[in-house]
């Protein structure tokens, strides 16, 4: 973005907008982070159905992106790029939350695969194994990768939904980012949470099967897409597709219990 947009030029449209209220600095501003707009549409449309077109969501991100523009403050200890990837991503999940593309089947069967990864888990004091899971759930093992796959096909969510919660007034998805109100004043409650959240997590992640804790490992940490991730383990998409959304299933299931 900024080999396009010098970090001084920012500054200033920065100032002109916030201090002086110029239109046009802030539409200068939205094609300047717009690239991250198109980053952001990008990861997403790579887990969704086919017919989502990457072109709606980027509108869609891009309607969050003014929103987070509208609402920056730049006197925060924040960068705006970390303020504005909570916003877009918002934008994006919930318009296409309204949509309701999802099969009702896929959602209950989402449902099914999560209560029995919850009480597998609950009995077994560990992740369940596919073949322990398929046995739950009266299936195949083939079967319950290829349910997985669809879930996964049909996830708009993952490990962002632990990090984000609904406002009573308005009921809109919330960023704990949005929530920071002075950096230069420590809520131990909101520290204490946070902390413990993060702990939570950290264990979380740290009891999942090996392959399971790479996959996230290398998806959120390293930013490698389902494909390079594949090679490196040297299996298909596909299955690490479905090692992605068992390991999100059992990270959820231990925030449940």
């Amino acid at each position: 973005m900024e080999r396009n947009v010098k970090a001084v030029e920012l500054r200033e449209l920065w100032c002109l907008y916030k201090d002086e209220g110029d239109e046009q600095a802030r539409e200068r501003l939205v094609v300047a982070y717009s690239p991250l707009v198109k980053f952001i549409a990008g990861r997403r449309a790579s887990g969704l159905p086919s017919h989502v077109d990457e072109s709606d969501l980027i509108s869609y991100g891009l309607l969050g992106l003014i929103g987070a523009i509208e609402r920056f403050d730049p006197d925060r200890d924040i960068k705006f790029e970390t303020y504005a990837v909570a916003r877009v991503k918002g934008a994006i999940i919930d318009e296409l939350r309204s949509l309701d593309w999802v099969p009702r089947s896929v959602r209950a069967r989402a449902r099914d695969v999560e209560r029995a990864h919850v009480a597998l888990e609950t009995k077994l004091q560990r992740a369940p194994t596919d073949e322990e899971m398929a046995e739950k759930l009266e299936m195949s093992v083939d079967d319950l990768r290829r349910a997985l796959l669809e879930i996964a096909n049909s996830s708009v969510l993952a490990l962002d939904d632990m990090w984000t919660f609904t406002d009573p007034e308005g009921g809109s998805q919330i960023s704990i980012l949005d929530t920071i109100q002075d950096p230069g004043a420590v809520d131990p409650e909101s520290e204490a949470q946070a902390s413990e959240l993060k702990d939570r997590l950290a264990d979380a992640i740290e009891s999942l099967p090996e392959r399971e804790r790479l996959v996230i490992a290398l998806y959120y940490y390293e930013n490698l897409t389902l494909r390079e991730i594949g090679e490196v383990l040297d299996v298909t998409e596909s299955r690490v597709s479905q090692l992605h959304t068992k390991a999100v299933i059992g990270l959820r299931s231990r925030f449940v219990l």
